[in-house]
């Protein structure tokens, strides 16, 4: 473990605290979530989306949120595998965490999981935190502190994404489990050649932090807050953007917690160019942004 602190690394910024506890946090979930990691596991199905969550996503959740609500018991809360409440929307500041992004590498074991912590305030993400538990891979970010990258036994990094912004160059994060034809088309269209596939927003999001990658397309509108909030802030810090796939910011602490518009996070220079170039596809899918 570097002997740098992660407050220090971010420039001791003003949500030092909030940093510390997130990052701890994240690490005890990762803990816990590893308890459960190559047993059996009770797998149960949510309902309205299909997705698997286990003992282990629980386990995660319980060690955040009790921490978060130690700590903080002003802020809200919208946590994945926690009940939510109005409560929040009067809120400016609320915490959204995934305790576990990924739940299908998890019980795949492929290790395609992250833990995500992220705060918004009046609306718009401040800090971010993604751990992945089985490298013990750690970023992090808060406003105006950078974005860094943490891994066992070495100091924090510097995250800054590429200048790429040619298409033939350009390299995709692509989901693991969601390559669709609409996807296919969207990659002949750009003329792009290299993707890489993972599991996990965070995860993807985090390879162009790491300049691994250039550009991340999520199509569907399954995706919620949790999942986006805190790749968000690091990505922002990193020099990158996320937005919806018409290139218009996403909102956070809303009632409805969906991302109905679909994603688009990629280098600050690219990201313009690949909305555009999106534009005639949306329109071609029959794609109409819902406000």
């Amino acid at each position: 473990m570097s002997k740098q602190s992660h407050t220090e690394a971010a420039g001791g910024n003003l949500y030092e605290r909030e940093l510390g506890a997130a990052i701890s946090l994240a690490r005890a979930a990762g803990a816990a979530a590893l308890e459960h990691y190559g047993r059996p596991l009770s797998i149960v199905h949510k309902s309205e989306n299909d997705d698997p969550v286990t003992q282990a996503d629980h386990a995660a959740n319980d060690a955040i949120v009790a921490g978060l609500q130690r700590e903080f018991p002003a802020d809200g809360l919208l946590s994945e595998e926690t009940l939510d409440t109005v409560r929040r929307l009067s809120l400016s500041r609320v915490w959204i965490v995934d305790p576990l992004d990924g739940t299908k590498g998890f019980i795949e074991g492929n290790g395609d999981f992250a833990v995500q912590i992220g705060l918004v305030a009046d609306g718009a993400p401040v800090l971010g935190v993604v751990y992945q538990p089985v490298p013990g891979v750690l970023h992090y970010a808060a406003r105006g502190a950078g974005a860094w990258v943490v891994r066992p036994e070495t100091q924090p990094e510097r995250l800054r994404v590429s200048s790429e912004t040619n298409f033939a160059r350009i390299r995709l994060a692509a989901s693991r489990n969601h390559h669709s034809p609409r996807m296919a088309r969207v990659m002949r269209a750009l003329g792009l050649g290299e993707e890489i596939r993972r599991g996990s927003v965070g995860i993807k999001t985090g390879l162009i932090a790491e300049r691994q990658c250039d550009l991340y397309v999520h199509l569907s509108p399954r995706t919620k807050q949790w999942d986006t909030c805190a790749p968000e802030a690091i990505l922002h810090e990193a020099g990158g953007r996320l937005t919806d796939l018409w290139g218009e910011p996403l909102r956070y602490n809303t009632e409805d917690v969906q991302n109905r518009n679909g994603l688009v996070a990629a280098n600050g220079a690219a990201h313009p160019l690949v909305v555009a170039r999106l534009a005639p596809l949306l329109d071609e899918f029959g794609r109409t942004r819902v406000s």
